[in-house]
């Protein structure tokens, strides 16, 4: 039987680096900067904005995830010609980790979301609330 003691010393699970979590470096000294786990990948979030969204789980979410809406797609693309509308969060673009531009593009990207770009970045949903359940005490179940 093992020692409560020694069960509690264990060493707690670290959450590993993200692998394209070197893109929020140069933004992550802003004052309002975090990074955030998200849906399996990790979000660049300034001033309580969800910008980039970072994921490797294989296509098509094997890249980055821009924020923004439908009517700044037009210019970004022209921008960014590697963008695409992603295949299943339409209202969002999309870079491919595959693209021969990547790097170049991502890091450009996060250029934009330091200079405050106003074609990027979503508020997050608000939360729903749970219905509150009544419990009065003296009540059988």
């Amino acid at each position: 039987m093992k020692s409560p003691l020694v069960s509690s010393l264990r060493p707690r699970a670290v959450k590993l680096e993200h692998p394209l979590q070197w893109l929020a470096e140069p933004i992550s000294g802003e004052p309002s900067f975090v990074l955030k786990s998200w849906f399996g990948g990790r979000t660049i979030m300034l001033n309580g904005r969800h910008h980039l969204f970072l994921t490797t789980q294989g296509e098509p979410w094997q890249g980055v995830l821009v924020c923004t809406f439908h009517e700044y797609h037009e210019s970004l693309r022209t921008e960014f010609p590697a963008l695409i509308t992603h295949p299943v969060l339409k209202k969002w673009l999309y870079l491919p980790e595959t693209t021969d531009s990547f790097e170049r593009d991502a890091k450009r990207l996060v250029q934009l979301v330091k200079a405050r770009d106003p074609r990027l970045g979503i508020l997050p949903s608000a939360r729903k609330k749970r219905p509150s359940q009544k419990v009065r005490f003296g009540d059988k179940l």
